[in-house]
């Protein structure tokens, strides 16, 4: 039996593109010889949709959304396991179901709700959704299938030496006598995310001894990037199939007879690259814009946010502006007069000097006898945010902000002013992951000159300032970062681990925890760690943290 993993990019609440997308990848299938065509989990009516769940519209409109493909079923030789939200009937007190239907010639055969409801990280379907309370296999041309959803196949006990959950929903459909485990995902990217996603399903293909066929959406949503990635192994756990990533695709694999392939090989050096270009792209389409504008530094931060818009969404819609201080050196300009060259990307150039002796004089009578210090400091980057969101407003784009999650991270970014804008592109890179995206950018010829890439990182907000003059080197601060934020890692075990002094690392901790404030303001920051700032990262504001 041929199966098409019909690997597609939806966008939350739009029914009509979903539905159209999915028939139209339905009869591409059939056209192919698949009996059956396989969707992403909530492909209706896109993931996630958050707080949606809680209206009773929303939910109606998924149900009527689903019946409409009921009767688009009916003229097809394929039968569709798709995924949709669904009103609750029980008395869990929850507003909706996340389902997995199975469709074929106008019958639903199959409606299976998922079991495990994720609650960490950027996941919170307990808020919404009543939990299965016990699953069953399906018959579809004489072959038992095993329908999991997500999260659902992410608790085999001899893969997760902790696992979050009692039960097991893949055992449980397994002693059932499948055939065939086929699982709707909308799974996260992340690096290091696809190859543990591959262990760990092949891990249950050879557990239960049959083929192992998932399928992921690919796209953005927000913060959130799908990488797609879709894949069949067969019963011992070998690759049978491969969908690509970070792009819509269709994929048939006979799981029975289908042989093994080579595996691919997970860049995550790309895969960072990738995963911010399409969720740069999807972001900004879904929101209804065409058009960006980046402030371009003569820094290797917007130069890299710069490269990424114009990969996203074409050179003709991205707009670049250098705005030169009095403290501005002559080379951030000749810079990024190159990179824009080297984008094929418009640059445009507005001084503030003039207006930052402007804010200075106005502000002279009540600063009369205190001497100048960050203050000064902080009213150019205020003035440039000013000057961008005129923009913005004036030309219909938004404004892509471009702070690293280094920066993010100690306070290095001022409120109102670097911080203003959309989306914060590359808020989940640190500084040194910034440098490596930017060679591995250049790898085949230059696009972000050699001149961005070895100066001293520097704000350029005073005479000579450097990066290094309030920050230990981006070598020492990065591990600290991603040690005390992404793995909870304590200011002792990170000294100990990687050789720092226990009061340098104290002391950027507490630059970390008095910056709560300022990133619960920041833009939206697409996602590709394990644990970025936004979503999924929640502490308060005002807190007294030990240290």
């Amino acid at each position: 039996m041929k199966i098409a993993l019909a690997q597609i990019d939806p966008t939350v609440g739009d029914f009509t593109g979903n539905l159209e997308k999915i028939v139209d990848a339905s009869r591409r299938a059939a056209e192919q010889g698949a009996r059956l065509t396989v969707f992403p989990e909530l492909a209706i009516c896109g993931y996630p949709p958050a707080d949606l769940l809680e209206k009773p519209s929303f939910l109606a409109r998924c149900s009527s959304a689903l019946q409409e493909l009921v009767e688009a079923s009916r003229s097809l030789s394929t039968a569709l396991l798709v995924g949709v939200a669904l009103p609750s009937t029980g008395d869990s007190g929850k507003p909706a179901v996340n389902a997995a239907v199975l469709l074929d010639k106008g019958k639903v055969l199959l409606e299976q709700h998922k079991r495990l409801l994720p609650f960490y990280d950027v996941f919170d379907e307990q808020r919404y959704f009543a939990p299965a309370s016990s699953q069953k296999i399906v018959e579809l041309e004489g072959v038992r299938l095993a329908i999991s959803i997500c999260e659902d196949a992410w608790n085999d006990k001899s893969f997760w030496p902790r696992r979050l959950y009692r039960v097991d929903p893949v055992e449980e459909l397994m002693r059932q006598g499948a055939a065939l485990h086929i699982n709707l995902s909308s799974s996260p990217f992340w690096h290091g995310k696809r190859r543990i996603r591959r262990e760990m399903l092949a891990a249950i293909a050879r557990r239960d001894g049959v083929p192992v066929l998932l399928c992921n959406q690919v796209g953005g949503n927000d913060s959130l990037v799908f990488d797609g990635s879709s894949l069949a192994l067969n019963g011992r756990g070998e690759l049978i199939a491969q969908a690509r990533s970070f792009e819509e695709d269709l994929v048939l694999v006979d799981p029975f007879a289908a042989p093994a392939i080579a595996e691919p090989e997970d860049d995550d050096t790309e895969g960072a690259y990738r995963a911010l270009v399409l969720g740069t792209r999807d972001y900004v389409r879904k929101c209804g814009f065409r058009k960006v504008l980046v402030g371009l530094s003569g820094g290797i931060d917007s130069a890299l946010v710069a490269a990424i818009a114009c990969d996203a969404l074409g050179a003709e819609n991205v707009i670049a502006v250098g705005m030169p201080s009095p403290y501005s050196s002559s080379g951030s300009i000749d810079d990024s007069r190159i990179l824009a060259a080297n984008l094929g990307i418009r640059f445009e150039v507005l001084g503030i000097t003039g207006i930052f002796a402007e804010f200075t004089r106005t502000l002279e009578p009540l600063f009369a006898g205190l001497a100048a210090d960050l203050t000064e400091e902080n009213i150019q980057p205020r003035i440039r945010g000013t000057l961008l969101m005129a923009l913005s407003n004036k030309f219909g784009a938004l404004v892509l902000t471009t702070g690293n999650k280094s920066e993010m991270a100690a306070g290095y970014c001022t409120l109102y002013g670097d911080m203003v804008g959309a989306l914060a592109v590359i808020g989940d890179l640190v500084k040194t992951r910034v440098y490596a995206v930017c060679r591995w950018l250049n790898r085949e010829g230059e696009v972000i000159p050699e001149a961005i890439l070895t100066k001293p990182p520097s704000a350029e907000l005073r005479p000579g300032q450097k990066d290094t003059d309030s920050l230990p080197p981006y070598e020492m601060l990065d591990p600290i970062v991603e040690a005390y934020v992404e793995r909870y890692e304590t200011p002792e075990q990170i000294a100990r681990d990687h050789g720092f002094p226990i009061d340098l690392v104290r002391q950027m901790v507490r630059l970390i925890e008095r910056s709560e404030y300022k990133r619960q303001q920041a833009a939206p920051v697409l996602k590709v760690t394990a644990k970025s700032f936004g979503m999924g990262r929640r502490f308060p504001i005002a807190v007294k943290v030990q240290v």
